[in-house]
């Protein structure tokens, strides 16, 4: 049975399970996922199960096996009848629930329980280390920088209203920079940052307000992604060994930052910056920042989806929580990754039509690999195909787009080459699909993406 044949629910329930999926559980969990749908198959109800509420029992926890202390009492009496010193005793027992403690089936399940909670631990950890050096670093004197203009000015972290909302992990190493330049071209660290050289949080408000006015003004990309740049730098300067000192503004205006500008980088196709935005954009979110989170998780599912990338695109559909799945975007790109798994082209360039926010813009990535693979199907499926057929069912501006589209692609073979009208042309099928396809294995089996994260 072909999985292109399942009901959506049952692939989404899949998705789902393959997500939930470790190392430890793996091999018992696709067993117990197959004989499932195996079942299901054979009682014919693939299409009435309530695949939401099916629970492999593989994936279930499973409590810790703790032994009593009366059964490791008679266990270690068993094994050491002739001991009578009490002390003895004593130390067996011991020995013996350590060794239970220590039995391979519940390692795992300690480790998996270690793991879930290790992000929560370090958390808690840098919060705690955080008001250490809040408090020592207010209560000691106050440290010397050079000011914009070469005069010695001392900076005390309790007098500064940024310095607890807007840098995280303030500790005796943060400065403030003191540039009041409103735009700054980009230039990659080579040297320990000077607090003359950053703008402060203030300044780069203003710059950020500027910057979308140009963009407005249709100012260049070049010059608008070399400012963004040099604005993002000027947030977050990478940290140096110590004793540098960095300046580290993460708050939902550095989210504002990267969320403008992975826009303006989707806007013109500079798939390179998009991705470096869309990879600080996921830490920032992360850190409980918030942002336009169900916007980019959209992105990022279509992102996949250009690349490709099956067990990724599983594992992150199977995390989205159900806010995120009844946001208007997440459905979109879910539905798109539904059409293309099913192969329901008519679906999918209705859904590229009727993209929210710039989903559009990665779909363009794309788009042009789908309709050589729904060609390749309309091909085997009928004799001649007009034209103006395909420009509506394929989401084309005109005819001459369509017959540019298939000459590029080697696949221009028309019964009426001669025609006079772009839209009268009538393609013939069975030539054309065999290009087609040794178009597709060539161009498009293999995708790279620019800058992927």
């Amino acid at each position: 049975m072909s999985s292109e044949s399942w009901p959506p629910k049952l692939k989404e329930w899949v998705a789902k399970c393959l997500g939930q999926m470790t190392d430890a559980n793996r091999a018992d969990a696709q067993a117990e996922l197959k004989q499932v749908i195996a079942e299901a198959y054979t009682n014919k109800t693939l299409w009435t199960t309530d695949w939401d509420g099916v629970q492999l029992k593989s994936l279930m926890p499973k409590p810790p096996l703790v032994l009593s202390t009366q059964s490791q009492l008679k266990r270690k009496a068993n094994e050491h009848p002739q001991s009578s010193n009490k002390k003895s005793k004593k130390n067996a027992a011991a020995k013996s629930a350590a060794s239970n403690a220590l039995d391979p089936s519940d390692l795992a399940a300690l480790n998996r329980r270690a793991a879930r909670f290790q992000r929560e631990h370090e958390i808690e950890r840098q919060k705690s280390a955080r008001q250490y050096n809040n408090s020592n670093y207010a209560s000691s004197a106050a440290y010397m920088y050079k000011s914009r203009s070469g005069t010695p000015a001392t900076y005390d972290a309790a007098d500064n209203p940024d310095a607890d909302p807007n840098v995280p992990n303030w500790d005796r190493f943060t400065i403030v920079g003191t540039s009041q330049e409103i735009f700054k071209d980009y230039l990659r660290l080579t040297s320990e940052p000077k607090p003359e050289q950053i703008r402060p949080y203030h300044v780069l408000q203003e710059t950020l307000n500027q910057l979308k006015k140009k963009w407005r003004e249709k100012a260049t990309y070049n010059w608008i992604c070399s400012q963004f740049k040099s604005l993002r730098q000027d947030l977050t300067v990478r940290p140096l060994p110590p004793p540098s000192y960095v300046q580290r503004i993460k708050n939902e205006f550095t989210v504002t930052v990267y969320e403008i500008h992975a826009r303006m980088a989707l806007e013109v196709g500079d798939m390179v910056e998009y991705n470096q935005c869309q990879a600080m954009l996921r830490n920032l979110y992360e850190l409980g920042i918030p942002g336009k989170v169900e916007e980019f998780t959209a992105y990022r599912i279509l992102m996949l989806l250009h690349g490709r990338n099956r067990s990724d695109l599983n594992l992150y559909v199977g995390q989205l929580t159900e806010k995120q799945k009844a946001d208007p975007a997440v459905r979109h790109a879910l539905s798109v990754q539904r059409a293309i798994a099913m192969g329901n082209y008519h679906a999918l360039f209705d859904l590229y039509m009727n993209a929210p926010n710039m989903g559009a813009y990665i779909m363009d990535h794309f788009i042009d690999r789908e309709r050589i693979r729904a060609l390749m199907v309309m091909t085997k499926a009928y004799r001649t195909l007009r034209v103006t057929f395909l420009q509506q069912e394929l989401a084309f501006d005109t005819a001459e787009a369509v017959r540019e589209f298939l000459v590029e692609h080697r696949a221009g073979f028309f019964t009426n080459p001669n025609a006079e009208d772009q839209a009268q042309l009538v393609l013939d099928c069975k030539p054309a699909g065999t290009e087609l396809a040794a178009v597709y294995e060539e161009k498009y089996r293999k995708v790279q993406i620019k800058g992927a994260v």
